[in-house]
């Protein structure tokens, strides 16, 4: 499986970004579908990820901010992100899952709150 991911940039602080990630290649079904972050000097944390049948996960500090959503025809997952804080600012990395266990990672977006 491929992730392409796209969305990221610069945006003030209470702005909107949203985040897309679109799988393609072989591996298919995927089962989970989500989205980790890293900030400098910190780990790599989940923030959000879907699984089959609308069963959804929030890290803590974006419930009631971020949104995921999964498009299964275009195997696409995206991340709405609104009142953006300085604090969400790091790399996002698309991540995929199959039903075996097989883990895929996308390439980086980086996205910055800043005023």
């Amino acid at each position: 499986v491929q992730l392409q991911a796209s969305g990221g940039g610069l945006v003030q602080p209470g702005g909107s970004l949203r985040l897309s990630c679109a799988a393609s290649g072989s591996g298919f079904p995927i089962r989970d579908m989500g989205w980790y972050r890293q900030a400098p000097g910190k780990q790599r944390e989940l923030v959000s990820r879907t699984r089959p049948g609308g069963i959804t996960y929030y890290v803590d500090s974006v419930k009631g901010r971020f949104t995921i959503s999964r498009d299964n025809a275009k195997n696409t997952v995206y991340l709405q992100m609104s009142n953006l804080k300085p604090e969400d600012t790091a790399v996002y990395y698309c991540n995929a899952v199959g039903f075996r266990g097989a883990t895929h990672w996308g390439q980086g977006t980086q996205v910055t709150v800043s005023s």
